[in-house]
């Protein structure tokens, strides 16, 4: 399967190997070869010929109905961020614009972090930093403008150490720019970040072919060299604008308040340069 973002018949193949027979309500059997459904089966459950889910799954179909992709996400199990994700690849939003430009942070953002109150960074779809706040920055190298933070925390040896649950941290982060990369599933620059990334890093090549899809919310565990030990609400906001700037989102890290993490991070910002 190619590594880059996932065309829609590399989707339908790494969803349907993972779904088990009796999940869906189908006998296994001792002789099962395969992993997950068939593709017969999968058709049969989804209300289609398992010829056109053939032509799907090779890449012959791009553009199915609206219809089709809900019939093949209800036999697929999927959540409703996967759901999106696969009506995504039927029908991308964005188009390639050739050459990459270089993205500049949407209007205001980089004023607006610096009155949040919690470490909270500006990225891209690409998972590049844009801005951060004062306090962001010193919570991670990897909130560094200019860096990426998914290739820093995959590859970084200090990220391990900053990062408690560093194989939650980076499932995150990965299923995340999954969802991200369905906003043009033939970007050439998103192919040849994931490219480089599945050639760098075992753990990516194996949280990409698991795919899960989107961002979610919880709590991230730290371990930071000054103020010890954190424990950081993290949410995503998307930014609402045109595709010149598609893909682009907040992320705030914040504590409890009256917490020892929210102790923990004031300390952290009045030790802190400006």
């Amino acid at each position: 399967m190619a590594h880059g973002p996932s065309t829609l018949g590399d989707y339908l193949r790494s969803r349907r190997e993972q779904v088990r027979p009796e999940d869906v309500g189908l006998v296994s059997g001792k002789r099962r070869r395969v992993a997950g459904l068939r593709r017969e089966e999968l058709a049969t459950l989804a209300g289609i010929s398992a010829t056109y889910y053939l032509r799907l799954e090779q890449g012959r179909i791009t553009s199915p109905s609206a219809q089709v992709v809900d019939a093949l996400a209800r036999a697929l199990r999927l959540d409703a961020k996967a759901r999106r994700y696969l009506h995504q690849l039927a029908a991308p939003t964005i188009g390639s614009s050739g050459d990459p430009a270089v993205e500049t942070v949407a209007e205001g953002l980089d004023e607006l972090i610096e009155l949040i109150a919690a470490p909270a960074i500006v990225a891209n779809r690409y998972q590049d930093v844009l801005a951060a706040n004062l306090l962001a920055r010193a919570l991670s190298p990897g909130f560094a403008p200019g860096q990426n933070f998914l290739r820093w925390r995959l590859l970084d040896p200090e990220a391990r150490h900053l990062y408690v649950d560093w194989d939650e941290a980076t499932e995150v982060a990965v299923a995340g720019l999954r969802e991200l990369a369905a906003l043009d599933p033939q970007d050439p620059q998103m192919v040849a970040f994931i490219d480089e990334l599945a050639s760098a890093s075992p753990r990516f090549r194996e949280l990409w072919a698991r795919a899960d899809v989107g961002y979610r919310l919880g709590r991230l565990h730290l371990r930071h060299p000054r103020v010890g030990e954190l424990y950081l609400c993290r949410n995503q906001l998307n930014v609402p604008h045109g595709s010149d700037v598609a893909g682009q989102h907040v992320l705030i890290y914040r504590a409890e308040p009256g917490s020892d993490s929210a102790t923990a991070l004031e300390k952290l910002r009045t030790s802190s340069p400006s």
